[in-house]
């Protein structure tokens, strides 16, 4: 009984942890073992550790077993030239291809992408561009490395329909024809025809480098496969026991925080090839043929947009760990910003949704508590009694759970289920891309950023003390008091620097238990005032 009392107390002070408890989960956790599918082959790792922009293994099928042996690994492809072939313009963003065909950088126009006033550019100019195309055969990868595409326009305007670019690259043993048809959204198509058959490979590119921030979230690439499950790769988490391909891919993404660089067809599967570079990082390659056709996507990771391109891209929106969990927490969030039109309100009543769901638990939790309160000192006068005979000690204390019809463990199914909850809706408040530039009211004017006159995170330290206050604590251990008491001020110093977005939840989540406990306190009261009257009686 006594390690029914203690379990108790361990889960509310994790409940109260558990932003802290996620952090070091998130920078210490070892990485998900990975798993070769059973209908692929990896190919033998060829990279050389020192290539920073190195060519791709060909997919381990048989039209390409042959190749493998034959691909250099290192030709390193030009950084971005000067010199713009042909920009894309659009309300809200800029593309720039370069002379090698590839897109050099992609600018995001929208006031909420600025940073520093600036407009947001997604792209490191010295790492592997998208849509670059590396050939199996060295001569011609030197060569395509070497010779500038030509265009057949410089620039093109983006209205309100699509409009297309055609690239043009001749070389020796073959000419290779990109067709480029650009959408509003910042999706495009792409056709590739080369004139005579080559082995070769096309990139998503490298990740975005978009995002800078000291927050614990996934970077990488990730595959989306023909079963339906999807593989991540997190940069720095690329080694030799990795699965390198994976046919039949519906879709290959380049991601960070909130932006991606994504290749997908959903009605001809693709071959894909994850190649390490020297930071450990995965660099994905689409295999090409003859004649092909594939979609692209650059920009913001925004729900909506790839619901109405695909639903399915919708699942390179990535959470982490509890990515099942977040999912339908954002669209329970998305639901009620379209209701009412404002982000931050949208996550007020996403929490109230929340403890109404849980109340009916934590209502049988908050009430055993207060019995366990009441019931203190009896359970002191049973230890101090028994304490040399620990069986004797917990029948004593059934039988005092069973009179007065306390449960030492009906406070932790709430405590236990609201964990996960909070660490799945940590995710969707970091990753959401739909936070940035998004009022709440009055100074809140981005909930991606951190309130800059602290306003929220004293709130919410402020409140997690009266929280702690009119909540029955039966912690006898003088440590655990101390912890527990001064956890308001160590969690108020960790949400200093976090996203207004994620600051305003806890804190409504204080509220709505501030006040659900007054409701559970006056109910214990007419509890109480109901036994002692039958106890009259």
């Amino acid at each position: 009984m006594e390690q029914q009392q203690d379990l108790q107390k361990r889960l509310l002070l994790a409940l109260v942890l558990s932003f802290a408890v996620f952090v070091l989960f998130d920078m210490f956790m070892p990485k998900t073992t990975k798993t070769v599918d059973d209908n692929k082959t990896a190919v033998e790792q060829q990279t050389p550790s020192t290539i920073s922009n190195p060519t791709p293994k060909a997919v381990s099928t048989q039209s390409t077993a042959g190749v493998v042996q034959n691909i250099q690994t290192n030709m390193n492809a030009p950084v971005t030239t000067v010199k713009a072939l042909t920009t894309i313009t659009s309300d809200r963003f800029i593309f720039s291809i370069d002379e090698m065909g590839r897109v050099a950088q992609a600018k995001l126009l929208e006031s909420k992408y600025l940073i520093d006033g600036k407009q947001l550019e997604l792209f490191n100019p010295t790492w592997v561009k998208p849509l670059e195309i590396r050939f199996a055969d060295p001569e011609l990868n030197t060569e395509a490395l070497k010779v500038p595409y030509t265009t057949s326009s410089d620039a093109i305007t983006l209205g309100n329909n699509q409009n297309s670019v055609i690239l043009t690259q001749k070389l020796s043993a073959t000419t290779v024809t990109k067709k480029l048809t650009f959408y509003q959204d910042g999706h495009y198509d792409i056709d590739i025809e080369l004139t005579n058959p080559a082995q070769y490979f096309i990139t998503t590119g490298q990740r975005p480098d978009a995002d800078h921030s000291m927050y614990m979230v996934v970077n990488g690439a990730m595959v989306r496969k023909s079963n339906l499950t999807t593989e991540v790769l997190e940069d720095d988490d690329m080694d030799e026991n990795t699965p390198t391909s994976f046919p039949n891919a519906k879709f290959a993404s380049a991601f960070d925080r909130y932006y991606a660089s994504i290749l997908y067809n959903f009605e001809t599967p693709l071959n894909v090839s994850a190649l390490r570079t020297k930071e450990d990082n995965a660099l994905l390659f689409v295999q090409g043929e003859q004649k092909i056709s594939l979609h692209g996507y650059i920009g913001p990771k925004e729900y909506t947009v790839f619901q109405n391109i695909h639903p399915e891209l919708t699942e390179a929106i990535e959470y982490g760990w509890f990515t099942f969990i977040s999912k339908p927490l954002f669209t329970v969030l998305q639901w009620f910003y379209n209701l009412v039109g404002n982000w931050g309100w949208a996550i007020v009543l996403v929490t109230l949704l929340i403890k109404l769901i849980l109340f009916p638990l934590s209502y049988k939790g908050m009430m055993s508590m207060q019995k366990l309160k009441d019931l203190a000192p009896q359970m002191k006068e049973i230890k101090e009694k028994y304490g040399k005979e620990p069986q004797k000690m917990n029948t004593k204390m059934m039988e005092m759970y069973k009179k007065h019809g306390a449960n030492p463990m009906g406070g932790c199914l709430p405590m236990i289920l609201q964990i996960p909850i909070f660490f799945a809706i940590y995710r969707v408040l970091l990753n959401a891309v739909e936070l940035q530039g998004a009022e709440w009211t009055l100074w809140i004017t981005d909930l991606s950023l951190k309130d800059p006159f602290f306003v929220l995170p004293l709130l919410m330290g402020a409140s997690m003390w009266y929280q702690q206050k009119i909540t029955p604590n039966t912690m006898t251990d003088p440590m655990q008091q101390k912890i527990f008491q001064w956890l308001p001020a160590v969690m108020t110093v960790f949400f200093v620097t976090f996203p207004a977005g994620l600051v305003l939840y806890w804190l409504i989540n204080n509220v709505f238990t501030i006040a659900q406990q007054f409701v559970i306190n006056s109910a214990y009261e007419k509890y109480k005032a109901t036994k002692a009257e039958e106890h009259k009686k």
